[in-house]
């Protein structure tokens, strides 16, 4: 696994561990309600599914650690191509950026893994 492929599985980790701490810590604070563009209250109604939703984001990116550190790229492959397909799914019936923060990392980790 090249050191390309490694690097970008741990910015696409350290990607999820932030949407987890927004999702799962901050989803009802000012400042993440503007990012998601939420009320006080449909931050307040959605906060559990937001909860839930967080909590997978921060165990896919213990799973992408996990797989990097013992250089399983049959692993790695899996879950980039899981980040890619889900941020697909968002990008389409949510919001267009997630495809940059999302899947385009996902599809560059995939890639450098693949060559």
């Amino acid at each position: 696994m090249s050191t390309a492929a490694l690097v970008t599985t741990y910015v696409v980790a350290a990607l999820h561990l932030a949407f987890f701490a927004l999702e799962s810590v901050l989803w009802t604070t000012p400042k993440v309600r503007k990012i998601f563009g939420q009320s006080v209250e449909d931050a307040e109604t959605t906060k559990v599914l937001a909860l839930n939703q967080g909590a997978y984001n921060g165990c896919l990116a213990v799973a992408l650690v996990y797989g990097a550190f013992i250089g399983s790229v049959q692993t790695l492959l899996v879950l980039h191509a899981f980040v890619i397909v889900v941020g697909l799914v968002g990008t389409f019936t949510a919001k267009p950026t997630i495809f940059f923060l999302q899947s385009l990392p996902a599809a560059i980790a995939l890639t450098l893994l693949l060559l």
